[in-house]
């Protein structure tokens, strides 16, 4: 089956339920709906399955709307855009499910379960007992106009079952995994509305996809065990089915389903650690998806135009850390200084307070081989910022040099920082090499004393480039500074 073997429109969803913060599982599946759509200029709709009532969390959805935004994605309908198929929020939606439930129930293909979760658990436990598949016996299918009529008198509640033919065979086509069968008789009467009077999913996001006309439905594929039970209700209200295509698990190092145990696995920890979302964006894209050749760095526009769901996996994919930092580190480098500096300030926080793009735009230059991810801004920058210095003077002496030697090195180093011109660092780089032949030293040993007196560190960007963008000024106190530490 091909992925566009449809005769309407592409138009697809992702419907997330605010129950939890968005997280990488989401946004795969997100990506790729986004891609499809732009694809094949298609509408891409997002929908807010909010009906598990009990697990809500107040702001995953403005969270959800943030992490999109941060990505630099966008969709057609839904919240804050609308729509003409709104409300784009299910808890909005509940007569329309209602409607069609009552087809259901009139219609002999649903009916009202009254059995108690007592002995719903009893049930499941004499059928653990008897090591039997676990699912509902039909009690209440098999119940008399007299029996229904007396549960409904005593106000008993009840939920609403779907019935399931208890002969047969349901098959679905899956672009991705081909025909899938299922024994009617090991499915059993699942509910499709809740004794709160909220939908599940299966009625719900059904109804939804039918009105919205959805064309294709691309979701995680351990959604493939009840989109059969999905498809014998489309079948039941007359409808056709979208085309399915059901996206391979995002998998940790042990090859189990992603979790908190591999690591951050929410968008927000990926922000907070200074990931660049385009860095991402192409990471998640190759996660269970393969571009056709070995071009990995990939722009979205080039995504767009390559992504096909014939290329995507059957199997689990792999979220290697390792892997994304090696992406985040092509996209950092791809930067211009000015559009880094731009994006390291929010992180450098108290240390960027007063300074200018100009000078902010010379230190991420200099930082930015270094960067692993915009987090690592502070501890690389800080003595380009902060005026004081905090070292061990010890460390301003090398081997081979004393304590007197190297004072008296880092004299002449400060009287040169005053009079060399201009501050730049080849100029400077050729007069200090000139102070250490005179001083009767190595290079390696001037040069790292005052990199330690300009820098307090032993590791740093090119000594000489650092000492111009920090300037004259700075560098003839650092200097003096580490004479003083020596005396």
């Amino acid at each position: 089956m091909t992925e566009t073997a449809i005769d309407r429109p592409v138009r697809v969803r992702i419907a997330p339920s605010p129950t939890g913060y968005p997280h990488i599982g989401t946004f795969r599946t997100f990506l790729f709906n986004w891609l499809f759509a732009r694809k094949h200029g298609g509408k891409f709709v997002i929908r807010i399955e909010d009906t598990d009532r009990e697990r809500l969390i107040p702001d995953a959805v403005e969270a959800l709307v943030e992490a999109v935004k941060w990505f630099g994605l966008d969709w057609d309908e839904g919240p804050r855009v609308g729509g003409d198929f709104g409300p784009y929020v299910q808890s909005e939606r509940l007569p329309i499910y209602h409607e069609h439930l009552e087809r259901l129930l009139a219609e002999g293909k649903a009916y009202r379960c009254y059995c108690s979760p007592e002995r719903l658990q009893a049930l499941r436990e004499e059928q653990q007992a008897r090591k039997e598949p676990p699912g509902y016996d039909r009690l209440c299918r098999n119940l008399k106009a007299e029996e229904r009529a007396e549960r409904e008198a005593s106000g008993a509640p009840s939920v609403v079952r779907f019935a399931v033919p208890l002969e047969g065979s349901t098959t679905f086509q899956d672009v991705i995994h081909g025909d899938v069968t299922w024994e009617n008789r090991v499915l059993d009467d699942f509910i499709i509305l809740k004794s709160d009077g909220y939908p599940t999913y299966h009625l719900a996001h059904l109804v939804d996809d039918h009105l919205m006309e959805i064309s294709h439905v691309l979701r995680g594929d351990e959604w493939i065990s009840s989109t059969p039970r999905h498809v014998l209700l489309y079948q039941a209200f007359g409808w056709t089915p979208p085309v399915f295509a059901h996206l391979p698990a995002i998998l940790g190092p042990d090859r189990k389903k992603l979790s908190k145990r591999h690591g951050p696995t929410g968008i927000a920890a990926f922000q907070e650690a200074g990931y660049l979302p385009e860095a991402m964006l192409n990471y998640l894209a190759l996660c269970g998806w393969s571009s056709g050749d070995d071009d990995e760095v990939l722009s979205l526009n080039e995504l767009v135009k390559r992504f096909t769901l014939d290329r995507v996996n059957k199997t689990g994919a792999i979220f290697d850390h390792a892997k994304l930092d090696w992406f985040n580190g092509i996209y950092m480098r791809s930067l211009t200084p000015s559009d880094l500096a731009k994006r390291i300030r929010p992180f450098l926080g108290s240390l960027a307070e007063g300074v200018d793009e100009t000078y902010l735009t010379q230190v991420a230059a200099l930082i930015q081989d270094r960067l692993r991810t915009l987090s690592d801004a502070p501890e690389l920058s800080e003595f380009f910022l902060s005026d004081e210095l905090e070292y061990d003077a010890a460390l301003l002496v090398r081997p081979g040099t004393t304590a007197e030697t190297t004072r008296e090195a880092l004299v002449r180093a400060e009287a040169l920082a005053s009079q060399v011109t201009p501050f730049e660092y080849q100029v400077l780089e050729a007069a200090y090499r000139e102070l250490a032949t005179e001083l009767g030293l190595k290079t390696n040993q001037l040069f790292m004393s005052i990199r330690v007196a300009c820098t307090g560190r032993t590791a740093t960007p090119p000594l000489f480039e650092t000492m111009e963008v920090l300037g004259r000024d700075r560098v003839v106190r650092r200097l003096h500074a580490a004479v003083e530490r020596l005396g």
